[in-house]
């Protein structure tokens, strides 16, 4: 199969990138291609049916994404689930569409699509309107199920979260939740403004996977390594918890964001949470700051 980038989109740097996967087997008949980066982790459903994706990561991927797909199941891939609307999440969504997969998603990300894509990393990175082949076919305002490989796949629209438009995936059969962006376990949690994300929001939607999950659920975030559960998900709302109370003692305080900063409330959490340089406390604390002022 050739494959062509007629619907180029994306800066010449991320072809620079390592395109490889790893591929694990999460559970039952779902597993997880984790990119060598860690950003963008895919879900991968496959059985008689077909496959089912939950996002399609970058377009310069799609060529591994067949590749490990193709090691997993010999059936073709039949739809991709969009979890967002951000570039490593839906940008192989149009060359995926050239060989006849549905894209999926709510009606938000579609929206959400038919202008220039903003994202908060370093100040505000703008990438180009996705191509028209790129954007979801179906849409949902609220949930929407498959019924696929002898399970029933649950996609449902979040509280706004790391952007307006998030959906959850939960693979009833098997026990496992696809989070998107909204879980991550490498990272700060990003707040997409300019999108419609909430961090109060994401306490709230992340109250509702753990809410969801039970013992054996198994967890696939939308960046970091490896497979996680309930009590990764635990772990991370306490972790969001936390921000939202040492801000609020800032704020209770009298303090400015800039006075906020420059304390660095976070300092003991920066190690664990604080690797990646385009998203630090430095660009989370005043979005949270912004929403507990409002």
């Amino acid at each position: 199969m050739v494959l062509l980038f007629a619907n180029f989109w994306i800066g010449a740097s991320v072809f620079a990138q390592d395109w490889t996967f790893t591929s694990y087997q999460v559970q039952g008949n779902v597993h997880m291609l984790e990119p060598a980066n860690t950003n963008g982790n895919i879900g991968v459903l496959t059985g008689a049916d077909g496959v089912l994706l939950v996002d399609s990561h970058f377009q310069p991927a799609v060529a591994e994404i067949i590749a490990e797909v193709e090691k997993l199941s010999n059936e073709d891939i039949k739809f991709v689930v969009n979890t967002h609307v951000h570039p490593d999440h839906i940008g192989g969504n149009s060359l995926l569409a050239d060989y006849g997969v549905t894209i999926v998603a709510h009606d938000l990300v579609r929206m959400q699509m038919l202008q220039e894509l903003r994202i908060p990393r370093r100040g505000g990175t703008f990438f180009p309107m996705p191509a028209e082949s790129a954007r979801p076919v179906l849409t949902f305002s609220e949930a929407i199920s498959f019924h696929l490989n002898g399970e029933e796949i649950r996609v449902f629209h979040a509280p706004p979260a790391h952007t307006g438009g998030d959906s959850f995936v939960y693979f009833t059969g098997s026990d496992v939740l696809h989070l998107g962006d909204v879980f991550r376990t490498n990272m700060y949690p990003i707040i997409d403004h300019y999108n419609g994300g909430s961090f109060l929001g994401m306490i709230d939607a992340m109250g509702m996977a753990i809410g969801m999950a039970g013992p054996n659920t198994k967890v696939i975030p939308g960046h970091g390594e490896g497979v996680s559960d309930r009590q990764g998900m635990i772990d991370y709302q306490n972790l969001l918890f936390t921000l939202r109370d040492r801000v609020q003692s800032h704020i209770d305080e009298g303090h400015s964001v800039e006075e906020m900063l420059a304390a660095e409330p976070t300092q003991d959490l920066d190690p664990r949470w604080g690797g990646i340089a385009s998203w630090t406390a430095a660009d989370l604390l005043p979005i949270i700051y912004m929403e507990l002022t409002r």
